[in-house]
Order: structure tokens, then C-alpha cells, then sequence
């Protein structure tokens, strides 16, 4: 045999060998190693949406006298997007104001009432004890005949009469105590009118309570605004995500949290990492809007792949590919 002949064999022997190694390896090296199951893809369609926000007014009506946006325009979170005629809710904020006022005047009053009144305990104190004595007084004269029995009964009824006057006017101390009390309970009234006020004042001006795209605007100027009267729709676009459907042989191959290749004809050979963020617990049947590369089938589960958009090149409407990476069945 030619030496020609005897390398072209142990060429073909050798080859033979490493293919044999890898068929033989593959299997071996999930069992020895754990390697995970072997992958494939399906590949999903849908459209791109935005979460997104209906805002209003809150609380107040009045017409609109501020609307500087129109739709398209993309708002930093904060940005003042529309203000209501705030004159009246302003008028009541002064009255409730000037009622605060009042009751602070109205406590200084009943804590001066509450302390002329003391004074004058103070001073009825002295006199009953003045008249005790002079009763006293009155009562051992009358026993060895140095003054009349009338004028101890008048000095009798002085001490009475200086004892009632105590009692009176230690009941006037605790009325004037407790309209200090609540003269105090109407200023914490006023102020917590006060600042209801505020917080309905705050709610003439409607500001964008995250960055985002004014998708729809629903009011003009002049409009008179209302609770649940929209005024714009706004779109998150720094977090979108992508409607589709997977078929029902393909739920249980399916994960939450599963990473996902996102791609659109729009900007053709890019990828868009995004998760699976949500998967129905109830089949539907398949939108007919909606095309899918795997076969058609009658029920199909919805799936929503949430897409982080920092640039904002994904758009609510625009059509859009996710590639998913299924365990194969039995495996």
C-alpha cells in the first residue's frame, strides 16, 4: 500500500474518532456537569406600547387658563402642564387665613378672661376667710354678752354669702380654663382648614408626574376642568414594552423573567434586550392582528416583554420581533 494510500486512512480513521468524541461528549457532559438542555427559539410578533398615564385635575373646577403643550412633546417629570383660574380657591385660602387669625386673638382673650378670673378666686379666698374669722369672732362674743344675737347672724350670713361668692367664681375659673381649650381646638380647626386649602390650591396646576411623551392632549383653553376630565395622556417611554402571544404547546417552554432578543424593521440589525414581565393564566384566542412565525393555533396566551428605552427609537405602534429561547419538550 502505497504511503498515500495508508494517510488518507488514518485521515478518515481520525475524523471518524472526533466525530464519534463529540456525539459521545454532548450527552455525557449534561449528565456529568449539568449543563442545561438544549435551546431553540421561537420567534414572536406584536406592537409596542408605552405605560401610560391619564392625567387631571383633582378636586377643583375651573377653566383652563394655562395649556402650553401640545401632543408630541416630550416633558421632564414636573414640568407644569396646564393651570386652572385659581381666584377663588385663593379667596378661600385668605378667609381661612384671617379665620386662623381669629382664633389665635380668641385664645389670648379667654387666657386673660382665664386669668382675671383666677385673680378674682384669689381675692374671694381672702374675704371668706376674712369673713370665717369675723364670724367666729362674732360667735364668742355672743356667748358672754358683748355683741347681740343679730349682729352674730349678720356675721353668720357675710361668711355665707363670701363663701358662695368663692365657690361662683372658682366655677367661672373652670369656664374660662375651658374656653381656653377650646379656643386652642378652633386655631388646630383653622389650621388644618388652612392647609386643605393649600393642598387644593396645589391642585389648580397639573404637572407631568414622570418624563414622557404627550401622546393625546383632550382640552383646549378655556375649557372649564374637572375631576375625571382628561386633559393629557403621557407616555413613558423610558420603559416600554411589547404585547404578543405565544402558543399554547409553547406556555409550559416559557418562563417569567426569561430574557428576550427584541428587534424591529425599523432599525434593522440592532437588538433590544427586554424580560418577560407578565404571562396570562387564561388562553385567548389569537388577535387577528397579530402574525406569528410559529404555526397559527386557535389559543394562544398573552405575554408582555418589558423593554428599557433610554433612547427612545422604540415607539408606542411600531411592530417589533422577539426572539424567545424554549427548553426543548422532554428535556
Amino acid at each position: 500500500m502505497s504511503s498515500r494510500a495508508r494517510l488518507g486512512i488514518a485521515a478518515l480513521i481520525i475524523l471518524i474518532l472526533v466525530t464519534a468524541a463529540i456525539l459521545l461528549w454532548t450527552p455525557a457532559k449534561r449528565v456529568l456537569f449539568g449543563f442545561p438542555a438544549e435551546l431553540r427559539n421561537i420567534v414572536v410578533s406584536g406592537n409596542i406600547e408605552a405605560h401610560q398615564s391619564v392625567l387631571n385635575f383633582t378636586e377643583v373646577q375651573a377653566p383652563i387658563v394655562y395649556l402650553p403643550f401640545d401632543e408630541g412633546k416630550y416633558v421632564e417629570a414636573g414640568t407644569v402642564l396646564a393651570r386652572v383660574d385659581d381666584r377663588f380657591y385663593r379667596q378661600q385660602l385668605e378667609i381661612d387665613r384671617t379665620n386662623l387669625l381669629a382664633a389665635l386673638k380668641q385664645v389670648a382673650v379667654n387666657q386673660s378672661n382665664l386669668a382675671a378670673a383666677r385673680k378674682t378666686v384669689l381675692s374671694d379666698r381672702f374675704d371668706f376667710a376674712e369673713k370665717k374669722r369675723d364670724d367666729a369672732l362674732a360667735g364668742a362674743q355672743e356667748k358672754i354678752g358683748a355683741v347681740s344675737h343679730q349682729a352674730r347672724d349678720l356675721a353668720f350670713t357675710a361668711a355665707a354669702q363670701a363663701d358662695a361668692t368663692l365657690a361662683h367664681d372658682q366655677a367661672l375659673v373652670s369656664v374660662a380654663r375651658n374656653n381656653v381649650l377650646l379656643a386652642r381646638a378652633n386655631i388646630a380647626t383653622a389650621e388644618a382648614k388652612l392647609r386643605l386649602d393649600q393642598i387644593t390650591l396645589s391642585y389648580t396646576t397639573l404637572r407631568a408626574p414622570f418624563s414622557g411623551v404627550l401622546a393625546v392632549r383632550e382640552a383646549e383653553l378655556g375649557e372649564l376642568a374637572a375631576p375625571g376630565v382628561a386633559i393629557f395622556t403621557l407616555d413613558d417611554l423610558d420603559h416600554v414594552w411589547l404585547r404578543a402571544y405565544v402558543n399554547e404547546q409553547n406556555l409550559g417552554q416559557v418562563r417569567l423573567g426569561e430574557k428576550v432578543r427584541v428587534s424591529t424593521d425599523t432599525y434593522p440589525g440592532k437588538i433590544y434586550p427586554g424580560r418577560i414581565g407578565f404571562i396570562a393564566s387564561q388562553a385567548e384566542f389569537t388577535p387577528k392582528t397579530v402574525e406569528t412565525h410559529a404555526e397559527r393555533v386557535t389559543l394562544v396566551y398573552r405575554v408582555r416583554i418589558d423593554i428599557d428605552n433610554p433612547t427612545h427609537e422604540l415607539l408606542p405602534g411600531m411592530p417589533a420581533n422577539a426572539t424567545i429561547a424554549l427548553l426543548k419538550s422532554g428535556k
